[in-house]
């Protein structure tokens, strides 16, 4: 099992530039995106290799790949994947191979044959409720595992409660996830964020407010990235700009 970074999901404040070392890293993602979760292993896996990695603050954003999904579906993920790219179910369970193998490397059992399809709004709703409780992480990590490796309905609201209690949240803690408004709004505006910014697909993650890289890349890019960004913060070198340079393959492109 790949080594796991204890992320803090906490508010990103503004940090002195005469703090010795400042990183703020944000990432929108979806608890039904097998790279989503993935990618927050790698990530993880980096900041464990990273010296400064434990004063690196994270925030996990909501994003819904497939907002209008219902919460139930009577088919399986196969043909539900099949139908979305026009491909065979047989070719889908190829795809989901290469996947399986990817979440191997860093240590996760993906289990496609039994995953349940469904909508995840009332999961980000939980998740944010979580973050204000400081159970973002284990909440978080709970729902990915739920989700991909154990085949549980993260739709469903019986479902989602007794997770959300093995992750350390209370009921009082999901009855109000779920039925206070500030939390459904508090997703709406990840997402609005999202879209200001340019998000198209998940993961995605912000480097500082200045850089950006989309997809799960692998482990050794993310340490080439916050290895390039210390050295600048450092340095002083990286000036207050509303330009975002877009990370693709292994180095930045402004």
């Amino acid at each position: 099992m790949s080594p796991h970074h204890p992320f803090t999901y906490a508010t990103i404040k503004e940090q002195s530039m005469n703090e010795v070392f400042a990183m703020q890293i944000e990432v929108w993602s979806d608890f039904a995106c097998p790279f989503c979760y993935i990618g927050k292993r790698r990530l993880e896996e980096a900041l464990a290799e990273f010296p400064e990695g434990e004063q690196v603050k994270f925030r996990f954003n909501s994003f819904e790949l497939n907002p209008y999904a219902p919460v139930n579906h009577d088919k399986n993920e196969y043909e539900l994947l099949a139908e979305k790219y026009g491909k065979s179910v047989d070719e889908m369970k190829q795809m989901a191979d290469g996947l399986r193998q990817q979440a191997a490397e860093v240590g996760l059992q993906f289990d496609f044959d039994r995953l349940v399809p469904t909508n995840t709004f009332d999961a980000h709703r939980l998740f944010q409720r979580a973050q204000q409780q400081g159970l973002g992480d284990q909440v978080a990590e709970t729902l990915f595992k739920a989700h991909f490796e154990e085949a549980k309905h993260i739709g469903d609201r019986d479902t989602l409660t007794k997770l959300a209690i093995e992750a350390g949240m209370t009921q009082d803690d999901v009855e109000a996830a779920f039925s206070e408004d500030r939390y459904e709004k508090a997703v709406r505006t990840d997402e609005k964020e999202a879209h200001e910014i340019g998000v198209q697909g998940v993961p995605f993650f912000v480097f500082n407010d200045k850089y950006a890289m989309s997809g799960a890349q692998p482990k050794e890019v993310f340490v080439q990235g916050l290895q390039q960004i210390l050295q600048e913060e450092q340095e002083n070198a990286i000036k207050s700009s509303a330009k975002t340079e877009f990370c693709t393959g292994d180095e930045c492109d402004g």
